[in-house]
């Protein structure tokens, strides 16, 4: 039976800052790697971000779209489906939110003002799929490990970057809490000493048909 691979949390320069690979060279790459889909899921504007502060609210999301915009350009020409997302950040603590576009960031204005738990309300409330991304990752800047197993759909189980260790804990969070199960591979550079995502059966139509899928149990995570 075949498979087809994609990939669910990747960086571009372009709105990234810790990014070292631009947009198109992303899809290029994964294109390459024999990928069907990927997502592209630059920090949002709470996280490590190129988009300034100071620029009014629609021009801000302008930007931090660009990164998506450019990758899924490419990724038409090259043949392999961009889908949209992003990682909000509370301190240390990462989600990866699907299933939301760029006319939600744009009617939302006051997102950043939320709680955490009212953020992932509101997600939820309009249809979104929560990833609570590398859980256990520790780190300088990261003071606490803060899980919040009742805000969110899904764990990233395996994580590229992290360690065994790490990506262990991270799955027996998921299956204390019987929350389903995700991979990426954190991409930040293009080539890794492995890349992390989902194995599905059938091609995936959109973001929206891939968090169902999810759902659905028709993903299994893998890392090679």
């Amino acid at each position: 039976m075949q498979l087809y691979k994609y990939e669910t949390h990747t960086h571009t320069s372009e709105v990234s800052k810790c990014s070292r690979i631009s947009a198109v060279e992303l899809a290029q790459f994964y294109q390459s790697c024999g990928f069907k889909g990927m997502c592209i899921t630059d920090h949002f504007l709470n996280g490590n971000t190129t988009v300034p502060k100071e620029i009014p609210w629609t021009e801000r999301i302008e930007q931090f779209c660009q990164g998506y915009d450019k990758a899924y350009a490419e990724g038409r020409r090259v043949g392999i489906d961009v889908f949209f997302g992003w990682e909000y950040s509370h301190g240390g603590t990462h989600f990866l939110t699907y299933g939301l576009d760029k006319q939600w960031l744009l009617d939302h204005p006051d997102l950043l003002s939320l709680s955490v738990n009212e953020y992932c309300d509101l997600v939820h409330a309009h249809g979104g799929f929560i990833v609570h991304a590398h859980p256990f990752r520790e780190a300088p800047f990261i003071t606490m490990i803060r899980l919040l197993p009742r805000k969110v759909d899904a764990v990233e189980i395996i994580n590229s970057g992290r360690t065994d260790f790490e990506n262990r804990l991270a799955d027996q969070y998921a299956d204390n809490y019987n929350l389903l199960k995700v991979a990426g591979s954190d991409n930040h550079r293009g080539q890794l000493g492995r890349l992390c995502g989902l194995h599905v059966a059938r091609p995936l139509k959109s973001v929206e048909d891939m968090a169902q899928a999810i759902k659905n149990g028709e993903t299994e995570t893998f890392c090679s």
